[in-house]
């Protein structure tokens, strides 16, 4: 048998892609003519088979897209499959028959030719070019005829695998594998490609409708040409995956430009909450616009092929945005940082028209939760740690700015008829504002913050009162000012928040009415001496009432500008104090009035009684069981008919529970009747009290109470009585 003719020109070895590639200048090959060839000329072809076509393509597809990175898991499968082949066929050379040794140079030869791109007339190893038009593969990819390029590709790939079947490579298999290698690095390069348009097409310039569809037309077609891996396992024929590859390049665009947003900026620390803010309107103009884009013009483009191009890209910038979100989560600081996040994640992100459109809605399934859950938890947790300082100081400043109102003797405002202090509406914008940002979010954070105001409030009433009174501030219209804030306070805020505030009732009535107390004091310490002049002998002939009624009159003028409730409340107390002041100087006289000045001082104390309360009356006193009080003591003291002492005595024993021993021998020595009837009407009284207290021990009403208060010293007349 002649020895089968060589070929002794041989081609540039198969590089790694990582290894610098020398510039290769095509060399025209001329046609064999013998039907044999050597395996070295297997080898030669393969290397001709296209390799500067590749570098070609590549060199292109990066000028035009330099941020273009070639998917790291193509690489990876080809080269696995490919090397996995390698082996295969090295093992498989020395085993082959001779006979298809004689016959494989042949068909290896015309399959060379085809994958060459060689019609009649070979044009060089450096171009795959398809046998009509006249273009290289490479060149198809790099013009986008994303179609033309994987038939020609699919074309050559028929005929590498009938070679392979047919025994060609038997004797060199190392030129199936770098035919196969070639083949594979330009699919890879298709793949490339179509990872750049999907790169391009969100942005500024975008990508022709007619682009897009020839690459989902591409992908359909891989499908249906690779539809399952081959039982042989040629990787050739292995299923490429381009729509999963298709789904991985829309989130590595969606993901680059979600980074890409405020990427200059630290978390929005640098600027502080208005950086964050920016940046958040920025990220949400961002999603906003292209979506939109999506959904008009990028899904139509790909429902030809049913492409599901608008979950895909909804769920890859739900990826994104969530992905962004937790890194600005673990750069936020302050309470402000803290809120634009949970707010944005949960009110303006997840709002109905975050897309500008109803139909563009985000849907809330299957979507997982954009922040995790550990995330929101502890941003909640940081955000409430710090709205708890933050409250705090607010309620200092407001603590400042009245003290700032103090200090500058600015008395206090009358709105709607009432004493007004800045503090009811300082204190409500607080919690109100606070509240209803923290309900924006969540119900949780909502009661949370409900407990966190409430306990800041609860610290602040009494110290705020204490900071009052030790002022030199203290007068009528504050004290009734604060007595409405207090009193507006503890009824609204109760009534908007209802079962959330009720802790807040101790401090607040306690401040309440430690400010009565105050504003009764200050009236009581302005009469106290007028009462001085009763029940005495000028008492008789002059009007001593009068100037101390004119003072009830004046302070009572404060209370109308006090909240109605509490007025009434302070004006009954005003009107109690009168009425046991007037009693406790009559049964402790400073003189003792005899014959007639006794029966001249009981007309005078009905008088007076009347006076009282006609006053009190016309100040809208409702504490009218007071006036019984005083004409009762009157008739005992002024009744000539002894026997009528005794009924006297059980009306007043009987509206006055609280009367005691004491205060019945104080009025029977102003009398002075004899031994014997004293000893008759004390024992009746005694009855009469000893009746009272069963009935208030048996839960009778405590309400009413002015004896009790009234002191009565021990004095000889009184002893004298007792005898």
């Amino acid at each position: 048998m002649p020895s089968p003719q060589t070929v002794t020109q041989s081609g540039p070895e198969l590089r790694s892609p990582k290894e610098p590639e020398e510039p290769q200048t095509p060399a025209q090959g001329t046609r064999q003519k013998s039907i044999r060839v050597e395996p070295s000329a297997h080898r030669e072809e393969a290397t001709k088979l296209g390799l500067g076509t590749l570098r070609r393509a590549f060199c292109r597809a990066s000028q035009r897209a330099s941020t273009s990175r070639l998917d790291p898991g193509l690489l990876r499968q080809s080269s696995r499959s490919l090397f996995r082949s390698f082996r295969r066929a090295l093992e498989e050379g020395p085993a082959a028959s001779q006979s298809r040794v004689t016959a494989g140079p042949e068909v290896s030869s015309r399959a060379m030719d085809g994958v060459s791109g060689q019609a009649s007339t070979r044009l060089g190893p450096e171009k795959l070019e398809p046998e009509a038009e006249g273009k290289s593969v490479a060149d198809l990819i790099t013009e986008r005829q994303l179609l033309a390029a994987f038939e020609q590709l699919q074309h050559l790939e028929t005929q590498l695998v009938a070679s392979k079947a047919s025994g060609t490579f038997e004797q060199d298999p190392t030129a199936f594998a770098r035919r196969a290698m070639d083949l594979c690095l330009h699919y890879d390069g298709l793949a490339a490609e179509m990872g750049a348009i999907v790169r391009e097409t969100l942005g500024s310039e975008g990508v022709h409708a007619a682009v897009l569809a020839e690459l989902a037309q591409v992908v359909r077609a891989e499908e249906e040409a690779h539809p399952a891996p081959p039982a042989d396992g040629d990787f050739l024929r292995t299923p490429r995956r381009w729509l999963q590859h298709w789904e991985d390049a829309v989130r590595r665009s969606v993901q680059e430009r979600v980074q890409r947003v405020g990427a200059g900026e630290t978390s929005g620390a640098a600027e502080g909450a208005s950086g964050l803010a920016q940046l958040l309107a920025e990220l949400g103009g961002l999603v906003r616009r292209d979506l939109q884009k999506v959904r008009l013009e990028v899904q139509p483009a790909y429902a030809a092929a049913g492409f599901p191009a608008w979950e895909v890209y909804l769920r890859a910038f739900h990826g994104a945005v969530a992905q962004r979100l937790q890194e600005l989560a673990l750069g936020a600081r302050g309470c402000e940082q803290l809120y634009l996040l949970l707010d944005w994640a949960a009110n303006v992100y997840g709002s109905p028209g975050f897309l500008g459109a109803p139909d563009l809605a985000l849907p809330t399934e299957p979507l997982p939760p954009l922040l995790a859950p550990d995330v929101w938890a502890r941003l909640e947790s940081d955000y409430t740690s710090f709205l708890e300082t933050k409250i705090t100081s607010c309620f200092d400043r407001i603590l400042q700015m009245e003290r700032s109102r103090w200090a500058a003797a600015e008395a206090p405002d009358v709105l709607q008829g009432l004493y007004h202090a800045p503090l009811s509406i300082d204190t409500h914008m607080l919690v109100a504002e606070h509240v209803k940002a923290a309900g924006a979010i969540s119900a949780e954070l909502e009661a949370t913050t409900l407990r966190i105001c409430a306990r800041a409030l609860g610290l602040f009433v009494p110290r705020f009162e204490k900071a009052f009174l030790e002022s030199e501030a203290v007068s009528a219209p504050h004290l009734g000012a604060y007595i409405n804030a207090c009193e507006e306070l503890r009824t609204s805020l109760m009534a908007r928040f209802p079962g959330a505030l009720e802790e807040l009732e101790k401090p607040l009535v306690a401040a309440t009415c430690s400010f009565q107390k105050h504003l009764l004091e200050g009236l009581q310490r302005d009469v106290q001496p007028l009462f001085k002049a009763l029940c005495t002998k000028g008492w008789l002939t002059q009007d001593t009432l009068h100037p101390l009624m004119d003072k009830v009159v004046v302070f009572a003028h404060h209370l109308k500008h006090v909240a109605p409730s509490r007025a009434q409340e302070i004006l009954q107390e005003v009107h109690r104090f009168v009425v046991r002041e007037y009693l406790a100087q009559m049964l402790r006289p400073r003189e003792r009035l005899r014959g007639d000045e006794r029966m001249s001082g009981a007309q005078k104390m009905s008088l007076d009684a009347q006076a009282i309360g006609d006053t009190f009356q016309s100040l809208g006193s409702e504490a009218t069981w007071l006036d019984q009080a005083i004409p009762c003591v009157a008739e005992i003291l002024g009744e000539t008919y002894k026997d009528d002492i005794r009924r006297h005595l059980e009306t007043l024993i009987g509206s006055y529970p609280d009367i005691r021993r004491d205060h019945v021998l104080a009025i029977l020595a102003l009398r002075r009747l004899g031994r014997r009837r004293n000893q008759s009407l004390l024992q009746h009284a005694q009855d009469l009290l000893r009746a009272a207290a069963q009935a208030a021990g048996s839960g009778a009403a405590r309400d009413h109470v002015l004896f009790e208060e009234i002191e009565v010293p021990t004095s000889v007349d009184v002893l004298i009585t007792c005898i």
